[in-house]
């Protein structure tokens, strides 16, 4: 019997579009004969649709039109049976109802990625794909991510965290900004991927652009010194806090200071369609000694296992050029294209790749099921109301 897959993208997110190629890109490479997929789009404002267009592309250009044709449904668990059922339900007849077994979000962003969406998953008790709650709010919070990873002693720049309360007092945070780290710096959303808001300042007048514009995207922003002599290494990790391997290592190509949007998901599309992270400039593998490949690639197994993340994650570093040292840079734990790209020059096909991440799912959901979350026993049976006001029972 195969395994019934929800295969979710989209979502209330400023990568929202990206997450849609990365989505059906990844719907057209699954094992039909072992998996039986249902492609599920959640829109801006996180309503889910299934229908015969979702896993087009080219139906995407007009979303309108293909939400009409579509049928919107919600996830509803029914004696532990996690149904997609349609919504609202028919006042007459049957409506739609796709009984699932595991969902595989593939979600890029703030309010998908970051913990939220698993969240709800979780709370829905649907086994699904990739790193859990925690893993996935700290992989996306940058900050938090930091002081974890210097904790497991893992190379990280010193950064400073500012938030909106600093941001009425621009003046005072810039002087600090420029007491505390100097220029050049880069500035960052401390919680986005896809180098939405992130920008580098060389001097004041560029310093308060580029905190203005993070500021649009976050209500935290993160302010590190920049390497000056940057290179930039990508590599990817398959598994979990317990057992992991690394990917082969990237050097991806940017036209400015360091790789922007535009350089991920734009400049490539024009002319060929857009296929995501994979139509990024990039040398594959990266011109790096044998020492170094296996630095990096040591590195993100370490920090991968130290986030507690699962599945397909991709992590970046930063080489100084000047000294030849490594830092970690971040983590994407749901990397666009879930960093297939980076996995076929090891001899591990998209399909296949795919397959063990459902797998590490549903290994992590049968240990979670030998965990006890809960007691059969109801003390509200004999609870008193009648003492002191606030005592516990």
């Amino acid at each position: 019997m195969k395994t019934r897959v929800a295969m979710i993208f989209g979502g209330k997110s400023v990568e929202h579009e990206v997450s849609v190629i990365s989505g059906i890109q990844a719907i057209l490479s699954m094992d039909l004969e072992k998996y039986d997929v249902t492609p599920v789009y959640m829109t801006k404002t996180n309503e889910m649709y299934v229908g015969e267009g979702i896993a087009d592309i080219s139906e995407y250009k007009n979303i309108d039109a293909l939400l009409a044709k579509s049928t919107r449904v919600i996830m509803v668990n029914e004696g532990g049976t996690v149904k997609l059922n349609q919504y609202p339900a028919k006042k007459f007849g049957k409506g739609l109802s796709i009984d699932i077994d595991i969902a595989f979000p593939i979600v890029h962003g703030t309010n998908v990625e970051d913990g939220a969406f698993q969240g709800y998953l979780k709370t829905m008790g649907i086994p699904f794909v990739g790193c859990d709650v925690t893993a996935s709010a700290v992989g996306m919070d940058k900050y938090i991510q930091k002081l974890i990873l210097k904790e497991a002693d893992i190379p990280v720049l010193d950064a400073k965290l500012y938030t909106l309360s600093h941001y009425e007092e621009l003046e005072k945070m810039m002087d600090d900004i420029e007491a505390s780290l100097g220029y050049p710096v880069i500035v960052k959303p401390v919680n986005l991927g896809s180098s939405v808001g992130i920008s580098v300042a060389k001097n004041r007048v560029e310093l308060a652009t580029s905190i203005d514009d993070a500021f649009k995207y976050a209500s935290k922003v993160l302010v590190e010194h920049a390497i000056t002599k940057l290179r930039e290494i990508n590599c990817s990790v398959l598994g979990d806090e317990n057992e992991a391997e690394a990917s082969e290592c990237e050097e991806p190509l940017h036209t400015e200071d360091i790789l922007s949007y535009e350089d991920k998901y734009v400049s490539n599309a024009k002319g060929s369609g857009s296929k995501g992270m994979a139509s990024v400039s990039r040398k594959i593998p990266a011109d790096l000694s044998p020492e170094k490949r296996e630095e990096v690639r040591e590195l993100a197994v370490k920090a991968f296992k130290a986030l507690g993340c699962n599945g397909v994650s991709r992590i970046d570093f930063m080489i100084d050029e000047e000294n030849g040292n490594l830092y970690f840079n971040e983590i994407n734990t749901i990397p666009g294209s879930l960093a297939f790209y980076l996995w076929e020059p090891l001899g591990v096909p998209y399909k296949e790749l795919l397959d063990r991440m459902i797998q590490l799912a549903q290994k992590r959901h049968r240990l979670e099921s030998n965990i006890v979350f809960s007691f059969d026993t109801n003390i509200l049976d004999s609870a008193s109301f009648g003492g002191a006001k606030g005592s516990k029972l």
